[in-house]
């Protein structure tokens, strides 16, 4: 058993290398003194949130347990008495199926030891095995090194204090980007939950809710196999959808579309598909499955019980396509970009909003009367839809530009397009403007007009982003500030008696410019960015970042801009942005080998810098920010999107006063 459970752990361990390279605990040592010839060596982990570390006993046919050893071999030291642990937690572990005792967040494990004179280090090891609630990583062996003289031990003190502020600062970082990406999937859980209400008040699913719901309750023997009936068909829909989610997640993996954002040509073709199902839902042609597929299924839904359930709820979903298919394709395409179970997610948002009603209208059926009867607004929906697909379209438009670095969609032409769309829709909705398919307007609703005046204020809102206004509310839409015709401002410089953006610096160095509005110092080469560093004195900020990473511009537009970041990333370190999607090509004699894909070169500027992170820092997820002296050793662990001011300003302080010490 215990075997078997290895090897699904080394088999995990090999699939989810793909996507990301775990390393869950970090390992220090510090000594204290007890008497003339006795220590106490003290190990400290530090583990992240959701793993375990295990015990130094555990039931037989259990993990590996935590082990150490010291290197006696000279004899110029004795161990007294076992190592020491801390109490722990005692659950039932649901990997290993049996009570277990193991360390959640840190651990502290002791060995009290007598030394002769001159003994100055005591080398050990760790070997250790961790888990989540869902998988285990192999065995793994850490060398330990305790240093036990006076003139040292006073240095080792210093270093650990420095080194609980910065475990606090990484504890603190990792904690914020845990949280930030379970937001991400609840954000992308309730946009998918509001887009299934959106197709549930279309004109191919509203209807079907009175017909469906009757059909139950009239085609079975009493109101209880009706409301059962109509819950299992409620079901039925959410299995579906989740099957087209976990299929997209299966097909082409947790993390390959997550790459494929950055590529420019599937970029394209996302752009084509929006503005195709745009076009849809305005009213220029309808998409549709073929009809044979609909008569198939519906041919089975006849066969009664839940077989027969399930046909029906396949064929709404063929029969609503029309109407449901721009929404599914539009969640999916998004919410696969982002990678990992979103998908998933999404597909169950979206199908709990699908099916919620017919389950409640089938167990109050007398619910039915309060319905609005269909009409008009029914389009009405579709049109804001289509509207809103156009808008998202030139997200994946300008990630293509943005990539390429062609500059034809730059900033202000971009919110130029949004306002224009959105202005259209403003008058579409205050009836200055009719479609196709729209009923004659009489007069506009309350919930018309207000829903108009909502999209009005929104234009407003967008127009002063021509003029460098940063427009926090869709920081994650737009291109950067600094990928505009006018980085300062339509009409404007730098802030601030007329000066030019560069003043303030001189003449920058050879590689350098300056990151608009904030006119931060940067560098896009790594070599010259390091030059440039030890010349000043200052260390280094490398920033792994992405032309197309929408976390990369939340934190560029959100948090450095903060007073007390900004001033260090200004004045206290030298910031090298390396764009890990950069297709620009390699210069001939920088083409090398891939260590990555044995066979493989290296020809784009991203891929180089791509290599680097994952190989250096065990990372391949953007943004990821490496704080590092001038010897290209870490001052601090690195951190990956960390949204909350405060955390990184710390993280940043305490990477700095370190290199200055």
């Amino acid at each position: 058993m215990r075997k078997f459970l290895l090897a699904i752990a080394v088999l995990s361990l090999s699939v989810l290398g793909h996507a990301q390279i775990l390393d869950p605990v970090q390992w220090s040592t510090s000594v204290e003194k007890v008497s003339e010839t006795e220590y106490e060596l003290i190990i400290k982990a530090a583990i992240e949130p959701g793993w375990h570390l295990y015990s130094q006993t555990v039931p037989e046919g259990g993990p590996i347990p935590t082990s150490f050893m010291y290197d006696d071999s000279e004899g110029n030291f004795k161990i007294v008495g076992n190592t020491v642990e801390d109490e722990g937690h005692v659950v039932d572990d649901p990997v290993f199926g049996m009570k277990i005792k193991f360390f959640e967040n840190k651990a502290i494990f002791k060995q009290k030891i007598e030394v002769s004179e001159g003994v100055e280090t005591i080398e050990g090891l760790v070997e250790f095995m961790v888990c989540d609630d869902t998988r285990c990583l192999p065995p793994n062996e850490v060398d330990l090194e305790f240093t036990i003289s006076e003139k040292s031990q006073a240095s080792t003190t210093v270093k650990e204090s420095d080194s609980d502020d910065a475990e606090k600062v990484i504890e603190e970082a990792e904690a914020s980007e845990e949280k930030a990406s379970k937001k991400g999937l609840w954000s992308i859980f309730f946009i998918a939950f509001l887009s299934g209400f959106a197709a549930l008040l279309t004109p191919c699913v509203f209807p079907m809710i009175p017909m469906t719901v009757s059909f139950f309750t009239k085609q079975s023997k009493n109101k209880a196999v009706g409301i059962k009936n109509a819950i299992i068909y409620g079901i039925c829909i959410i299995v579906i959808y989740l099957l087209l989610g976990t299929a997209v997640t299966a097909i082409f993996g947790a993390d390959a579309l997550n790459a494929l954002a950055t590529n420019v040509w599937f970029n394209i073709i996302f752009f084509i598909l929006l503005v195709v199902f745009a076009a849809s839902f305005l009213g220029a042609f309808e998409i549709m499955l073929p009809n044979s597929w609909a008569n198939k299924v519906d041919s089975q839904a006849d066969r009664g019980g839940l077989i027969g359930i399930f046909f029906m709820a396949l064929a709404l979903a063929i029969v609503s396509f029309s109407c449901t298919g721009p929404i599914v394709g539009t969640l999916l395409v998004e919410a696969a970009s982002k990678g990992g179970l979103a998908p998933i997610i999404g597909m169950l948002g979206f199908s709990m909003a699908i099916a919620l009603p017919f389950a409640l209208f089938a167990a109050f059926p007398g619910w039915l009367n309060s319905l609005p009867k269909s009409g008009g607004w029914l389009n009405t929906v579709k049109v804001v839809l289509g509207f809103l697909e156009l808008a998202l379209a030139f997200k994946f438009l300008s990630q293509a530009d943005l990539v390429s670095q062609t500059h034809l969609l730059e900033r202000e032409v971009f919110i130029a397009i949004w306002i224009a769309i959105f202005g259209t829709l403003a008058l579409y909705l205050f009836g200055k403007i009719q479609l196709p398919h729209d009923s004659p307007l009489s007069h506009i609703s309350v919930g018309r007009l207000s829903l108009g005046l909502i999209v009005l204020t929104f234009t407003i809102y967008m127009i002063p982003g021509l003029w460098g206004a940063p427009l926090n509310l869709i920081s994650a839409f737009p291109p950067p500030q600094d990928y505009s015709e006018s980085p300062y401002g339509v009409g404007f410089t730098k802030v601030g008696g007329g000066a030019t953006a560069s003043s303030d610096h001189g003449s920058l160095p050879e590689g350098a410019h300056l990151l608009a509005p904030h006119d931060i110092l940067a560098f896009n080469d790594y070599d010259k960015g390091l030059a440039y560093a030890k010349e000043v004195g200052k260390p280094v900020m490398i920033d792994f970042t992405g032309w197309a990473c929408v976390n990369c511009r939340k934190m560029e537009q959100n948090v450095w801009p903060k007073p007390e970041v900004l001033e260090i990333l200004k004045n206290d370190v030298v910031l090298i942005s390396l764009y890990v999607d950069d297709k620009r090509p390699l210069q001939d004699h920088e083409v090398v080998d891939s260590k990555l894909r044995p066979g493989k070169k290296l020809k784009y500027i991203g891929q180089k810098w791509s290599e680097l992170q994952t190989i250096k820092y065990k990372a391949n997820s953007q943004p990821f920010y490496v704080l590092m002296d001038h010897n290209e050793e870490n001052l601090i662990d690195p951190v990956a999107y960390t949204p909350d001011v405060k955390i990184y300003y710390n993280w940043l302080k305490t990477g700095v006063e370190k290199f200055n010490k």
